[in-house]
């Protein structure tokens, strides 16, 4: 897409946006350690979960999964909705990811983080994330980030 929104010719299709996000994911090795799942691609969208695991806790006395392991998941999420987004990023990397911790997830529970990449300039892409335990009504955090958009 040019910088009014509008693709341009050598934007690659959504099959190889799909393709190029799901290689992102898998070629990340973090994701891998962390059991992370792409749930869901689309147009600028993405939908990563990972089940609860107790090497993940940060406090063993109550179970909670860490704040960083929520922060890794929610910035590969957001990587994620930017290369699925029309304008064809073939790369991308943050710039800026701010993070709020609204409540500690649910203990034994998976989590899952939803990332819409919703403006894109020429070379920076802008996307706000959510992170959630089985309660999709209470979010565990809340992201907005800025990313590098290399085509």
């Amino acid at each position: 897409m040019s910088q009014d929104g509008n693709k341009t010719a050598d934007a690659p299709d959504a099959e190889t946006r799909d393709r190029i996000a799901r290689q992102f994911i898998e070629a990340i090795p973090h994701a891998a350690a962390l059991g992370m799942r792409l749930d869901r691609l689309g147009a600028g969208e993405a939908s990563i979960s990972m089940p609860w695991n107790a090497d993940f806790v940060g406090d063993p006395r109550s179970g909670v999964i860490h704040g960083g392991v929520i922060s890794a998941l929610m910035d590969t999420c957001c990587g994620a909705a930017v290369l699925s987004h029309p304008t064809g990023a073939r790369s991308t990397a943050t710039i800026d990811l701010r993070i709020d911790y609204m409540r500690a997830a649910t203990t034994r529970q998976a989590i899952r983080a939803v990332a819409v990449c919703y403006h894109v300039t020429r070379s920076v892409a802008f996307v706000r994330a959510q992170a959630f335990d089985d309660d999709d009504e209470n979010p565990v955090a809340a992201a907005n980030g800025a990313f590098t958009l290399e085509r």
